[in-house]
């Protein structure tokens, strides 16, 4: 157990039965009255956003979340295998987990998975990829950077939308966020 003086960025509480993320957490001592913690929490299950206030020294539960680096090798059915680098271990992740970050994994890239008692929670890839453009329509001459956007499909099979002068071939960083193109790489 805690108290509410405790919390930070980042920790994890165990409210109701169910996993919050803190977000952002501000410390409030008003003039008049008792000091409070404002928080906004995210449900790490189901991805849901809410404000909550607790009273200063209130006792709260938090839940240890253990974050390490693993390696994603392939997928299996719905589900996807990941290996601890580490000592080697491998884990099989549900696709609900993963969520739309498939989008983005290709064999042998790093990503982050939060576990809690032995079962993964979410899933975290790095800002940025870089991507292989398999398939877009031709460009035509004269066509330039500021002039519009085009579909592009990348190695993973997720479409984005380029600028009009990006061919099939071409390396781009996407935001694993928002799926943006971000840039061309060249290398």
């Amino acid at each position: 157990m805690a108290t509410t003086n405790d919390i930070k960025n980042g920790t994890v509480l165990k409210l109701e039965g169910n996993l919050w993320n803190v977000l952002e957490f501000q410390h409030v001592k008003p003039g008049k009255g008792g000091a409070f913690v404002r928080t906004k929490l995210r449900n790490i299950l189901s991805g849901k956003v809410v404000d909550k206030t607790f009273n200063a020294g209130l006792k709260i539960e938090t839940a240890t979340v253990d974050r390490r680096d693993y390696q994603y090798l392939y997928k299996d059915g719905d589900d996807f295998v990941f290996m601890d680098t580490t000592d080697y271990d491998q884990i099989t992740v549900p696709g609900a987990t993963v969520g739309s970050a498939e989008n983005f994994m290709l064999e042998s890239q790093m990503a982050t998975i939060a576990m809690h008692e032995g079962s993964p929670l979410y899933l975290e890839l790095p800002p940025s990829v870089v991507l292989e453009i398999t398939y877009t329509e031709r460009g035509l001459q004269g066509d330039r950077s500021t002039g519009g956007t085009k579909p592009a499909t990348v190695e993973t099979g997720y479409e984005i939308q380029v600028p009009l002068f990006l061919e099939t071939g071409t390396k781009v960083k996407v935001d694993t966020r928002s799926g943006e193109y971000l840039g061309r790489v060249n290398e």
